[in-house]
């Protein structure tokens, strides 16, 4: 198998930048169309952080008001994410079958609807099922965030704008963790329940955007048939001027070069070439490490690991819970920024690496410094895992498995996640705190290792120019062959007219 550590591409031309959108040089305007698309996408992650953060705080609430055990609270943390791994699969249907913006009214629609129940539940069953429909939200929000985002964005600012749906579910962390303060003092059994109904107030606002303001992906436009609708929005989302007649161009030959090289469908998943079997190695990949490396683990029990560090008060207690999910969030900026000067291998990287020290200083510390350690740790994901988990997966995967693989790449991450968020209390017990973090430590260095030998740089190339760049990086000869037919074929229908002017 063919290694890449420098992410280095074949010396053969791309088509994408010659006209494509990243031949820009980063210079490429982004529009006031594609900042406010972008922004009502994100708000959908937003729904998926806030529930993070609430359950943060719930958790505690409900195991006491209910008198779960130790297993039931870790079942009622961790179940979320089983029921998210159905909501990911089923995701690329929906998201294929009847456009993107009807993904976003699903997801919208299980947050409401979960939230509801759950706030009400008057038995450890109920609890259940409302966490079901949420965890259907989140497994049909994770897959459609990104993916819409990348699909509307240029190529130059990819890293940037699709860093936008981890900053909202990081805001939405933020807002959940806050509602400890907004309803403190009120009585434990009605205080959770409260968060809860607040939450729900956000699924409302995400199906009014997509009805009014959002509209469909161009990608899907072209691939169902629809150039004329896409290029209205592309004209929306690109500066004025801009040859989006181009873009059309190549996401359709991208299509054709796949259907040449029968890429097309669960049959490029399932039997891929070598370039597509690359793709799907590091796009699954990155969406495996975000959760393999102990994210949920963290953060859902993190008053718990707060307590564990010495600090008593409860106030103290929330104020630390504060500027953790602060930390958290300021950092997504950082990286979603660098993202696309740095390039995505170096940041993944860098991330991995201050995660692995992070953990070392947790396993091996007490009170202030654990704290400390949490803090970096936090940081560091952020810089690069939070976001470059699903920016990687939405560029990398092919214009014909894009859904599917964004589907797939939910499902491998909510099953880790469900593990990891599922048995951290009795595996923590079991192995011991130091022994946990240091599990988690080795973790990061295999993926570090992962990210270096096989994911090539993608900053700046645009979304129709993968396929072709990873049949090169591979050596994929039926993908190559079939971009030799297209240019044969494009040479004879530029010949022909002439051929035929010819006088006897």
């Amino acid at each position: 198998m063919t290694s890449i550590s420098k992410g280095e591409s074949s010396s053969t031309s791309h088509k994408g930048e010659h006209h494509g959108d990243h031949s820009d040089g980063g210079t490429l305007q982004i529009t006031r169309a594609t900042y406010v698309y972008s922004i009502c996408a994100c708000l959908n992650s937003l729904n998926l952080g806030f529930d993070i953060g609430v359950t943060t705080n719930v958790g505690p609430l409900v195991e006491a008001s209910f008198g779960l055990t130790t297993a039931q609270r870790e079942l009622f943390v961790g179940s979320i994410n089983f029921w998210a791994i159905f909501g990911g699969f089923f995701s690329n249907w929906i998201c294929d079958r009847f456009g993107r913006r009807r993904s976003f009214i699903t997801a919208a629609v299980g947050f409401m609807i979960g939230r509801l129940i759950t706030g009400a539940s008057s038995s450890f069953f109920m609890l259940m099922v409302g966490r079901m429909f949420v965890g259907l939200g989140v497994g049909f929000g994770l897959a459609i965030d990104p993916l819409y985002i990348a699909e509307i964005t240029p190529a130059a600012h990819r890293g940037k704008m699709v860093s936008w749906s981890e900053i909202g579910v990081n805001v939405g962390i933020v807002l959940g963790l806050a509602t400890a303060i907004m309803f403190y003092g009120v009585d434990d059994e009605l205080e959770w329940r409260l968060m809860l109904y607040i939450g729900a107030l956000l699924p409302l606002v995400m199906i009014y955007l997509v009805l009014k303001i959002m509209p469909e992906s161009p990608r899907w436009l072209v691939n169902r048939g629809m150039a004329e609708e896409a290029k209205v929005v592309l004209q929306e989302v690109y500066p004025p001027g801009f040859d989006v007649d181009a873009v059309i161009s190549d996401i359709k030959e991208d299509l054709d070069r796949e259907r040449l090289a029968k890429q097309i469908g669960w049959g490029a998943v399932l039997c891929p070439t070598k370039a597509f079997r690359r793709m799907l190695m590091v796009g699954l990949g990155t969406a495996i490490a975000q959760q393999a490396c102990g994210i949920d683990s963290i953060f859902y029990y993190m008053n718990d690991l707060i307590k564990a560090s010495g600090i008593e008060s409860e106030t103290n207690q929330l104020a630390v819970l504060m500027l953790l999910g602060v930390c958290k969030l300021v950092f997504v900026f950082v990286g979603g920024k660098l993202f696309d000067t740095m390039g995505r291998r170096p940041l993944l990287m860098a991330s991995l690496i201050g995660m692995f020290l992070s953990l070392i200083m947790i396993a091996f510390t007490e009170s202030g410094a654990q704290i400390t350690g949490m803090a970096l740790y936090l940081s560091f994901f952020s810089i690069g895992m939070g976001p470059g988990a699903w920016l990687i997966p939405s560029e990398v995967f092919a214009t014909s498995i894009r859904a599917k693989g964004m589907s797939l790449a939910t499902v491998l991450n909510r099953t880790v996640a469900t593990v990891v968020a599922s048995t951290f209390l009795t595996t923590a017990e079991a192995m011991g705190i130091t022994g946990y973090f240091l599990m988690l430590a080795v973790v990061c260095v295999f993926f570090t290792a992962l990210i270096y030998f096989y994911l090539p740089e993608t900053k700046g190339r645009s979304l129709e120019d993968m396929t072709l760049y990873f049949a090169e990086i591979t050596n994929d000869r039926s993908i190559l062959d079939a971009e030799a037919t297209l240019r044969k074929d494009e040479v004879e229908m530029l010949k022909t007219p002439v051929e035929s002017a010819t006088p006897a």
